[in-house]
Order: structure tokens, then sequence, then C-alpha cells
């Protein structure tokens, strides 16, 4: 895959794509800009094993894209960016392949603003830190957010009730069964606010450990034998957080719950997923609208970290959710494709300002 077509033209939309490399250390790393006309570009740096620099250029083009849509659903003044770390973070991440790392993200001199992501975490954050300013999603002990599952958890909530009140008439999942696949931070949080709710929860994960935490923690939580007994038991909703692409040609026809939110990225496997999903009569709620709190919650560190004033800018998911199911409805189209109407007419018109000159 590359970034420009047969003719040299830009084939992706992106403003910049930048290939990091620092032989000592072991750092091979690719930032992608997708758009700064809302602001600087925020997103997190995944580290991950990709199986070739294909994979990894793919994977950061697809995600800097999305957070470009996120940042400006969200009502932030940011823009949409990704980095990926292409390595295996349990052998390869180190000190100084970190901070080598946080020396590329200054030389971009403040256009793109890392965070966590998957396989990075707060302490990593914290060495990057000491070699840029552009980082957030920090420790508290140095002014950051800290864990930002938090407020994303939080989000997901707040657009699952936006969506039962779209379907039931009532913003509550009190006396709904809500699956919930993967029990890692998010889902953890989620579940939380699930049963605080009222409703009854079945899980999944792959990881023996977040299982007998489940079996532990909240015993009244009926356990899945895996992702496919979850998605065909008897649901109301379906909560994806794990992996992306978790609906797909093969589980969507199976899917018998009427709803689709969940903290996952890029959930749908390929675009004509929304369109069957709609033609089912299930509602998905566009995930990379309801998984914005921790994005909400690091971007809030930029003018100093206020947990109170992030989870009311994290609630607002509800009515921003509310107002896409809303004109999904009304222009006749699958919420996916309201939602991103919005977030482009938001990176139009306020973009747009840019072009007034201030000395």
């Amino acid at each position: 895959m590359g970034v420009f077509d047969t003719d040299g033209n830009d084939a992706t939309g992106h403003e910049q794509v930048v290939f990091c490399q620092d032989r000592v250390s072991g750092l091979k790393a690719i930032i992608g800009i997708y758009s700064t006309a809302l602001g600087p570009a925020l997103g997190g740096t995944r580290f991950y094993p990709y199986a070739s620099e294909a994979d990894a250029l793919a994977d950061v083009l697809k995600l800097s894209r999305g957070m470009a849509y996120k940042n400006a659903l969200a009502g932030l003044d940011l823009g949409g960016g990704k980095a990926v770390i292409w390595g295996d973070p349990a052998t390869v991440k180190s000190e100084a392949l970190l901070r080598a790392y946080g020396r590329f993200v200054e030389s971009l001199k403040g256009r793109y603003y890392t965070a966590c992501d998957v396989g990075t975490y707060v302490p990593d954050m914290d060495v990057i830190a000491r070699e840029t300013r552009y980082v957030t999603g920090r420790s508290v002990e140095h002014g950051g957010a800290g864990d930002s599952s938090v407020l994303t958890a939080w989000g997901v909530f707040q657009g699952m009730r936006a969506a039962a009140e779209h379907t039931w008439g009532s913003p509550t999942l009190a006396g709904r069964t809500v699956g919930v696949s993967g029990l890692g931070k998010v889902g953890k949080y989620l579940v939380g606010h699930l049963i605080k709710d009222g409703a009854t929860v079945v899980a999944t994960d792959v990881n023996p450990a977040a299982l007998e935490w489940a079996r532990t923690t909240h015993p009244e939580i009926e356990l899945a034998a895996d992702n496919q007994a979850l998605i065909t038991a008897d649901l109301d909703v379906y909560a994806p957080c794990a992996l992306g692409g978790a609906l797909n040609d093969d589980t969507v026809p199976v899917l018998r719950a009427k709803v689709v939110t969940g903290a996952a990225n890029n959930q749908l496997a390929h675009p004509g997923i929304g369109k069957l999903l709609d033609d089912r009569k299930i509602l998905y709620t566009p995930d990379y609208v309801v998984n914005a709190g921790g994005v909400i919650q690091v971007a809030d560190e930029i003018e100093g970290f206020n947990f109170d004033r992030a989870k009311l800018r994290a609630t607002a998911i509800f009515d921003t959710t509310r107002r896409i199911l809303q004109l999904a409805d009304v222009e006749g189209v699958p919420p996916a494709v309201a939602a991103d109407r919005l977030a482009e007419r938001r990176m139009a018109e306020v973009g747009r300002l840019r072009s007034i000159y201030l000395r």
C-alpha cells in the first residue's frame, strides 16, 4: 500500500506522513497527520508487532483519519493524527526507544500531540515527555489525566443510553441485557456503569485473568464461552470493547442484539457492514463517536487537566449520539454516514475560519 496513487497524487487525504527510524534503539515508527483544520492533530501511539511495514502504514492511515472525525465530533479544537511503532513492545520497548520517538514528535513542532494507545501506557508517556512537550495522557504525578479508560467507558455508557432512548424510548439500560466483549481497562469500567444502571451483563474475554476478575468482582455477570457464543446470545445490546473488525460478514448475520455500542476502534470490518446492520434493523452507534471520552480526557491536559470539566464534556457524548441518530433517521442513512457528514461539516466550516487573516 502506498501513500500516493499511480499518478503521484495523494490517495489518502492526509496532510503529512512521517517515517521515523533510530537504528541504535530499534525505533521504527510512522506518524500520520490526517488533518489540522481544527487545530493540532491529536492521537495515540500504537506499539504493535505488525507483519510488515505496509500493514503498519495501512493502520496508521486508517487510525489517523478516524481521529480527525472523532475529535471533530467531540467538539475539540484539535485535528486528527496517530502514530504506530512497529515492533513487539514486550521485547523491544526501552527508555532509549521511547525517548528517540519523543524527539521525532518534538520535531513536528506541535503539529502532532501523542497519547496512549494499544501497547503504550501512562508511564511510557512520561518517558516520551522527557524529549517533547507535545504529550498527553501523562501520570497524575506529572500533572496529567492518568488512565484515559475512565472517561472512555463513561462516554460509551452515555452513547449506549442515547441508543437505548432511540430504540426503546428511555435513556437507561435498566432491564436490558448487554453483552460486553472484552474486559480490559475500558470494559471493566463499562461493566460497573451498566450494573449500577440496572442492566444484566453477559461478558467474555480471551484473557483468563480478565474472566477471573469478573468472577470475583462481579459474580452477577454471566460469562459466555467465547465471542461467538456472546453474539448469538439473546442480547439487547452488544458492546465490542476489544480489537477492531468485530462487526463483519460473519458476525453481523448472526447477531441477535438490537443495538451495537462499544469501545473498540474500527468496529466495521468494511464500509458495507454499516448498510448490512441497517438492513437488519440493528442500531449501530459509530465507535469514534461513543468512545471519544478518552481523547476528551487527555485533550483536557493541554489547558491544564480538570477531571470534572473533562467528565462534563464526555457526558455530552449522549447529546452528540442522539443528534446523529436523529439525523440518520431524517436523511435515511446509516448512523455511520450521518456521523461522517457532521464531522466533515465541522471540519469544513470551522477550518475555513483560518483563512481570516490575523496578524
